[in-house]
């Protein structure tokens, strides 16, 4: 685990191996996969071993029950406060039925000492029943009630830690995928999944434990209430209302779906267009650096293509709003025809004497109160859906796996000496198109082995492998003896120190950068890995010194300066294993040979692998391989190659001193 990321994440890690293992080949089906899907979410919601949050979470569903109870009886308490202003309810009673009633325990005529002179009590205990459960309950609505805020607060920190357990979990996967992986990825498109994935399931819990859930149970509450209170024709009305309602807000909605999903791949497109542009703002040329929009004179041809993905997506858009109100027109439609015949039968019932005045006022009340959740409902339903479609790009990017996995048996990389061998290996990017075939050499400690050869020989593939971003499809690697198939990957990556040819820098101080080499470095030994990299003078001369922001991929500073901070980061990371991928070739003859000293100290003492086209910087190498199509077709050191009659080596030096002759002359 790297330093820093939380025990959870791990922990996710490894209920997720465990559900792997025992089911490799997941379901297919839709109800399958909702149900594998939820149980993803599971560790989110639910926090193991965070006994707090837990309870957290039991707590606020004992308020949504009670909750329930409260939205039965406010209508209730109404009811009886218009029956009891209502004269033809209420009657006179003598001081004997009182006193009678009174000893048997009834106090409600009590309130008679009160009455006034049309005979109507004044039930004041029933005005503050009412009053302080509907404090309770939330006037407007439910937030702003007791229980509702009280739910609120337990729920704040159960949301905080599902938001950033996954945050963390998403960011730990990402970082974990093969090297193929993000090649084939957009990280615009990508960010956006993350971004869009993250928020749903926030969203996703708040509407479905807040909004759905509980509508669900008032409208069951509601018809069983009237049915029992009422007759079954009342039940019938709000069952058939509410089952419309809710059918019809399913059906358009699943068919408002496949239009968000439209929607989405347009927005994901769009983002991808902007940040791909934005990001080759400048690339590397053969010689110096940079130029691509910049270089092509391509800006307004950017311009037209983020244009005209801005037009697609809002096509997708207004069909998208277009649905939304066909969805509200039928919703609306459905809520008033079910008010229209409650209301009329409730009405008639109470000019026949079957019912009260306060039990139309009940029926209208309670009804009212159904209906406004469930008038939210469409929508929360919505959202709910929405969210659910946003998560399927963030779910399939959970389930598609391509990490390269430790063995189970996997030990920590044990480096004495640093002696590296390639035992016969072989090794293919796509099946049947080998990029190495039958590889074998031997780097003995501390001594440097260069690579050379045309573009495609395999020359960066040996240092992929190495770092095991892939793995060989035959044959041994071996550090000291040590399969690296059989060591921890974070254990071989730590011995191992790189500096590429495109030195890609944070959009942070140069400290920070440097610091990456080993993050718990102390300033002083910051300073000294930039003095041996001949970069401490150059960055004292910067107005914040290491304070001083290298800007978006380090590009407010010169390539040699790039290539200084990564030799300084290497250096700081001390590894026993130095791998040189063509780290001089984008830079010019003077800066190559300065840049040169520098690599040559994080080589002292250090087993080296060199990637290089310029020839004359690896001569002194210990011993030097030409790779042609995957095959090691000469080895030896510079002399012994030189004086291979028509040899490959031979060729591209006599080449290349060609060239460096006429640019002198030149």
């Amino acid at each position: 685990m790297a330093p820093g990321t939380p025990n959870y994440a791990m922990l996710y890690h490894q209920l997720l191996d465990e559900n792997n293992a025992t089911q490799s080949v997941p379901p297919t089906g839709r109800w399958a996969i909702f149900k594998r899907r939820a149980l993803m979410l599971l560790p989110f919601i639910w926090p193991r071993s965070k006994y707090h949050l837990q309870l957290n979470v039991i707590l606020c569903l004992i308020l949504l029950v009670i909750a329930r109870v409260v939205n039965l009886y406010v209508p209730i308490f109404y009811k009886n406060i218009v029956n009891s202003l209502t004269p033809n309810v209420t009657t006179n009673h003598s001081m004997d039925t009182v006193v009678q009633q009174m000893r048997s325990g009834d106090f409600s005529y009590i309130y008679m000492t009160i009455a006034g002179p049309n005979g109507l009590v004044f039930r004041w205990d029933l005005v503050l029943y009412y009053i302080g459960i509907r404090a309770v309950q939330g006037v407007g609505s439910p937030s702003s009630g007791l229980l509702g805020a009280i739910q609120a607060i337990l729920w704040i920190s159960v949301d905080q830690n599902s938001a950033r357990m996954l945050g963390v979990y998403l960011f730990k996967h990402l970082h974990e995928q093969s090297l193929s992986w993000h090649l084939s990825r957009k990280t615009g498109a990508m960010l956006r999944i993350v971004d869009r994935g993250t928020s749903s399931v926030s969203s996703v819990l708040n509407y479905l434990f807040f909004s759905i859930m509980p509508t669900v149970v008032d409208i069951v509450v509601g018809i069983s209430y009237f049915i029992t209170a009422f007759s079954v024709w009342y039940g019938l009305i709000v069952f058939v209302t509410m089952s419309s309602y809710i059918v019809v807000t399913i059906l358009i909605t699943e068919w408002r779906n496949k239009l968000r999903r439209v929607m989405n791949d347009m927005d994901n497109f769009k983002s991808a267009v902007a940040v791909d542009s934005l990001m080759n703002f400048e690339t590397c040329n053969f010689f110096v650096v940079f130029f691509k929009v910049k270089y092509y004179n391509a800006e307004t041809f950017e311009v037209e293509r983020y244009d005209k993905a801005i037009a697609e997506y809002q096509r997708a858009n207004w069909t998208n709003q277009i649905s939304l109100s066909v969805l509200n027109v039928t919703q609306s439609a459905i809520i008033t025809a079910g008010l229209l015949v409650g209301t009329l039968l409730c009405a008639h019932d109470v000019v026949i004497g079957t019912l009260t005045v306060g039990d139309f006022v009940l029926f209208c009340t309670y009804i009212l109160q159904l209906y406004m959740p469930l008038n939210f409902f469409g929508t929360y339903y919505r959202l709910l859906q929405t969210s659910f479609v946003d998560m399927e790009n963030m779910f399939e990017l959970l389930e598609d796996d391509t990490r390269i996995h430790d063995a189970p048996d996997a030990t920590r990389l044990t480096v004495t000496e640093g002696k590296i061998e390639f035992k016969g290996v072989n090794f293919a990017y796509v099946p049947g198109r080998s990029v190495l075939k039958d590889v074998s050499f031997t780097v003995m400690p501390g001594k440097k082995l260069a690579l050379v050869g045309q573009t495609g020989s395999g020359k960066s593939t040996i240092m992929r492998l190495l770092f095991r971003f892939y793995e060989p499809t035959s044959g041994e690697i071996l550090i000291d003896g040590q399969n690296i198939l059989h060591v921890t990957q974070k254990s071989l990556r730590q011995a191992i120190g790189v500096v590429p040819q495109d030195t890609v820098l944070f959009n942070d101080t140069i400290s920070y950068n440097i610091l990456y080499g080993r993050h718990t470095a102390l300033p002083e030994e910051v300073q000294a890995a930039a003095r041996a990299a001949e970069m401490h003078e150059r960055i004292l001369e910067f107005p914040q010194a290491y304070s001083t922001v290298v800007g978006e991929r380090g590009l407010k500073l010169s390539g040699g300066e790039k290539q200084r901070v990564a030799i300084a980061r290497t250096l700081l990371k001390g590894p026993q294993i130095v791998l040189l991928d063509e780290a001089t070739s984008a830079l010019d003859t003077k800066t190559e040979r300065l840049i040169q000293e520098s690599l040559d100290k994080v080589c002292e003492n250090r087993t080296t692998i060199i990637i290089a086209h310029r020839l004359s910087t690896i001569r002194h190498a210990d011993e030097i391989l030409v790779m042609h199509q995957g095959e090691v077709l000469e080895r030896g050191s510079h002399e012994e190659l030189l004086a291979i009659p028509n040899g490959r080596y031979a060729s591209l030096w006599m080449e290349q001193s060609s060239k460096q002759t006429h640019t002198r002359e030149g």
